[in-house]
């Protein structure tokens, strides 16, 4: 399941990667996977992304988590029915596994609450695992 979608509080997030295979270097246990959300706000009130926080577990169950501001360096704004689209890159030392995490926005009249980013997997196509 290299796609995920979830909507929390009127907000779809999408999500789908792909491995990278000339980033990647298996020999020194390093793979490296693409991953592009999209975020779409379905409701009736503008919201900006405030933060993010990624746990991500490689195949040999090791978790790591990743948080900060905004994504890709911005905090972006979405009034109803806008979306913002960003690609980002995990490496991993194993040839697979999963992200999950959540994003915190602010809607236009102040109110804070987080976004569910469902898992996808991050894998070698054709791996069995």
């Amino acid at each position: 399941m290299t796609h995920s979608e979830t909507r929390t509080e009127n907000i779809l997030v999408s999500v789908q990667s792909s491995y990278v295979p000339e980033r990647s270097e298996p020999e020194h246990a390093q793979w490296f996977f693409t991953y592009t959300v999209r975020i779409a706000n379905e409701g009736d009130v503008g919201v900006q992304l405030i933060s993010r926080h990624w746990i991500i577990t490689d195949g040999n169950g090791q978790v790591q988590e990743v948080r900060g501001a905004g994504v890709v360096g911005e905090q972006p704004s979405l009034k109803p029915g806008d979306h913002f689209e960003y690609t980002s890159i995990c490496p991993l030392e194993t040839e697979f596994g999963t992200m999950q995490g959540n994003y915190q926005m602010i809607s236009t009249d102040g109110v804070t609450f987080d976004v569910d980013i469902a898992p996808f997997s991050l894998s070698v196509p054709n791996i069995v695992n």
